[in-house]
């Protein structure tokens, strides 16, 4: 029996839970786990802090300028169970999760030159295979040959919902309608964007998360990577 280690690649709409469910798969599979929109969220941060965004707009030669001086690491933390994720050696985990960082995001995401960047990164931290990553272009463009595909999706009120109560959870009191255009509008801006659209990869199983718990989800997912490991094996022993 061969210990074959697998891609699993979770892409889907922003606030739909592809980080819980990569969380979970990650910790279950004792796989490693790399959160792509962290990393998105942190060159978000970096461009924040140096003034390089003002009123939404991205002064985008000069972030693309500023890019080899942008270092994005994970490091696990015993504490949450988490990977958390560092800036240039800092742990901004959450300082990324903020609404400003949240607004803004889907506008630096859009530049080609970053999103380059980020997924050279994110190929080289998945060439042993043993990983699972969520984003919005894993199947399509960093693992076009992951074993695993999973496009998960909700409908907007759900995920607006999820992300509301989340918001509440840390203190932050934000109107719901907010939220709600806020996903939108980044739905919008991911399936439009030029560089690296929200697809779904062909051979990707869509999950509709709309009415599952986390648990009905995981093992749905689990039963997955059980048959393509057993099909994986089966192909070795041959």
């Amino acid at each position: 029996m061969h210990n074959q280690k697998i891609i699993i690649a979770v892409d889907g709409h922003s606030s739909c839970g592809k980080s819980t469910l990569s969380k979970q798969l990650a910790s279950r599979l004792k796989y490693k786990y790399i959160d792509t929109g962290a990393m998105y969220r942190a060159v978000t941060l970096y461009a924040l802090r140096n003034n390089l965004i003002t009123s939404n707009e991205v002064e985008k030669h000069k972030l693309i300028r500023e890019l080899e001086n942008i270092e994005i690491t994970f490091e696990y933390n015993p504490n949450s169970n988490n990977s958390d994720t560092f800036l240039n050696g800092e742990n901004v985990e959450n300082e990324i999760r903020r609404m400003q960082v949240s607004e803004n995001v889907s506008h630096v995401a859009t530049i080609k030159e970053v999103r380059q960047a980020m997924v050279i990164l994110q190929q080289h931290m998945g060439v042993d295979g043993g990983i699972v990553m969520d984003g919005r272009d894993i199947g399509t463009v960093v693992f076009p040959q992951a074993e695993l595909k999973v496009f998960l999706t909700a409908s907007a009120q759900v995920r607006a919902k999820r992300r509301f109560d989340e918001m509440k959870e840390k203190g932050e009191e934000i109107p719901f309608e907010t939220i709600l255009k806020n996903v939108e509008k980044r739905d919008f801006i991911d399936s439009n964007r030029e560089e690296s659209p929200l697809l779904k990869a062909p051979d990707a199983i869509v999950l509709d998360n709309s009415n599952l718990t986390r648990e009905q989800q995981l093992n749905q997912v689990l039963n997955w990577v059980t048959e393509i490991l057993k099909n994986t094996n089966a192909k070795n022993d041959n």
